[in-house]
C-alpha cells in the first residue's frame, strides 16, 4: 500500500469556534471580492458587445467594429498572466491578504475610469487607446485576484471540504455575471440613443459602491495560516516564478485543464450577446437568458465542488467537459432557433450546468498542484493561462469566423474543441483531493498517475 499523504494540521478543540468563524469570513471575502472583480471585468464584455464598436471604433463595418471591440476585450485577457506573475510573486513573498486589497482597488479604479471615458467623437484615437490601457489594468488586477482569493479560502479550510469551501470563490464569477447582467439589462431598457449617450456608463460607475463593500469585508480577514507557517522559517528563496517554471508540467496541465471552462464561459456569455442580437434576438431577452444561467450556476458550482470532495476533482471536471463537448452543436442549434425559451435552455445547459461542472473544482485542484511557497504564482499562472487561451481570443475568433461563414458552426467547433482539450488533459492529472497542502509537492498532481507521490 502506498503511504497516504499527511493530513493538514487541524486546530485544537478550543480554537475551532474561532477557526470556523474566520473560515466563514474568508469564504465570504472570497465570494464578494471575486464577485466585484468579475462584475467589473464582465461588464466590459457585455457593454463591448452592445455599443463599444460604434462608440470607440466608428466608421467601420459593424462586424469589424464588433471584432475591434472584442480585441480590447482580449487585451484584458492577455494582461491576466502578467497580473498572475506580478501578484503571485509578492503574494508568495509578502502574503495573500495585502495583494487582494491591491488587486481590488486597481480593478475598481479602472472600471470607474472607463465609465468616465470620452468617446471617439470627443477625443478621436485617444479614446480607444485609453480604453485598451484601462482594460489592460483590469486584466492585470484580475490576474492576481483569483489566485489570492482562492488560496486564502483553501489554505484556511480543512482537508475534507476544500472543494466545497473553494466554491465560494468560484461562485464569485457567476455572481458577478448575474449582477452585471442585471445592471446592464436595467440600463439597456433605455432608448437606444440614451443608452449609447450615457446609459452604458452607469454599470462602470456603480463599481465604486461594490468596491467599498468588498474592501470592507477583506480588511477583516487574517492572513493564510499555511503562508504564515512557511514564512516563519523561510530561507532566502529564488523568485517564485523561477521555481515554478523550472518544472513547468503542473502549470501546463493546469492551463489545459481549464481551457474548456473558459472557452464555454466566453462564447456563451460575452460573445453570445453579440451573436444572438445580431440574428434578431431583442437585447433584454439575451440578458435575461444570461441572468437565468448565472442563477443556475450559483447552485451547480457548490454542488460540483462538494461532489469533488467525495469522488475526486478529476471525475467531476471530466463529466463537465464531456457534457459540454456533446452538447456544443445542439446548444448552438437552440440559439439559432430564435426562440426565447430555446435560448434560455441553451445557455443554462452549456454554461449554467456543463461549464459549472468543469469550473467548480478548479480552485481546489489548482491549489493542490503546487507547494505553499509557490502556490500563488503557480495556481495563478495555470488559471490565467487557461483564461488567455480559452477565453481571451475565443470571441474575436468566433466573430471573424461567423462573419465569414454566416452560421454558428465555428462557434460550436470552438466550444467542442476547448471541452475536448480539457477532457483529454484530465487523464494526465493525478487526483489531488486528498493531498496535504502543508506538504504538497509542486508536481504531485502533474506526475504520471502510475507513480506514487509522498508528501
Amino acid at each position: 500500500m502506498p503511504p497516504s499523504p499527511a493530513a493538514s494540521p487541524s486546530p485544537s478543540p478550543s480554537a475551532r469556534p474561532e477557526h470556523t468563524r474566520q473560515l466563514r469570513r474568508v469564504a465570504l471575502s472570497g465570494l464578494l471580492g471575486t464577485a466585484v472583480e468579475f462584475y467589473d471585468f464582465l461588464v466590459y464584455g457585455t457593454v463591448a458587445a452592445l455599443v463599444f464598436g460604434e462608440l470607440f471604433f466608428p466608421g467601420a463595418d459593424p462586424a469589424v467594429g464588433t471584432i475591434a471591440a472584442f480585441g480590447t476585450f482580449a487585451a484584458g485577457y492577455v494582461a491576466r498572466p502578467i497580473g498572475g506573475i506580478l501578484f503571485g510573486h509578492f503574494g508568495d513573498r509578502l502574503g495573500r491578504k495585502s495583494m487582494l486589497l491591491l488587486t481590488m482597488g486597481l480593478m475598481g479604479g479602472a472600471s470607474f475610469l472607463i465609465g468616465l471615458l470620452p468617446t471617439y467623437d470627443t477625443i478621436g484615437v485617444w479614446a480607444p487607446v485609453l480604453l485598451i490601457t484601462l482594460r489592460v489594468v483590469q486584466g492585470i488586477a484580475i490576474g492576481g485576484e483569483w489566485g489570492g482569493a482562492t488560496l486564502m479560502v483553501v489554505e484556511h479550510a480543512g482537508e475534507r471540504r476544500r472543494g466545497l469551501w473553494s466554491s465560494f470563490t468560484q461562485m464569485g464569477a457567476p455572481l458577478g455575471s448575474l449582477i452585471s447582467a442585471a445592471v446592464v439589462a436595467l440600463v439597456s431598457t433605455l432608448p437606444k440613443d440614451q443608452f449609447a449617450a450615457w446609459g452604458w456608463r452607469v454599470p462602470f460607475l456603480l463599481s465604486v459602491a461594490l468596491l467599498g463593500v468588498g474592501l470592507f469585508v477583506r480588511l477583516k480577514v487574517v492572513e493564510s495560516p499555511l503562508f504564515a507557517e512557511v514564512k516563519k522559517d523561510r530561507a532566502e528563496a529564488r523568485l517564485p516564478i523561477v521555481d515554478v517554471l523550472r518544472r513547468p508540467r503542473p502549470v501546463l496541465l493546469a492551463c489545459c485543464v481549464g481551457i474548456g471552462a473558459f472557452t464555454a464561459q466566453s462564447l456563451l456569455t460575452s460573445y453570445l450577446i453579440a451573436y444572438a442580437t445580431g440574428i434578431g434576438y431583442p437585447r433584454p431577452q439575451v440578458l435575461t437568458a444570461l441572468t437565468v444561467s448565472a442563477a443556475v450556476a450559483l447552485v451547480v458550482l457548490p454542488c460540483a465542488s462538494a461532489l469533488s470532495d467525495r469522488v475526486g476533482r478529476r471525475p467531476v471536471v471530466l463529466a463537465g467537459a464531456l457534457l459540454s463537448a456533446a452538447t456544443a452543436f445542439p446548444v448552438l442549434a437552440l440559439v439559432d432557433s430564435k426562440s426565447s425559451g430555446a435560448l434560455i435552455l441553451a445557455v443554462v445547459l452549456g454554461h449554467g450546468i456543463a461549464q459549472s461542472l468543469m469550473y467548480g473544482p478548479l480552485g481546489a485542484l489548482f491549489s493542490e498542484m503546487f507547494g505553499t511557497r509557490v502556490r500563488y504564482t503557480g495556481a495563478s499562472l495555470g488559471y490565467q493561462g487557461a483564461t488567455l487561451v480559452g477565453a481571451g481570443f475565443s470571441p474575436m475568433i468566433a466573430g471573424s469566423l461567423v462573419a465569414g461563414s454566416g452560421n454558428s458552426t465555428p462557434v460550436a467547433l470552438l466550444l467542442c474543441g476547448g471541452s475536448l482539450i480539457t477532457a483529454l488533459t484530465v487523464w494526465f492529472v493525478r487526483e489531488t483531493s486528498r493531498t496535504s497542502l502543508s506538504g504538497a509537492d509542486s508536481e504531485a498532481a502533474a506526475a504520471p498517475r502510475t507513480e506514487e507521490i509522498t508528501a
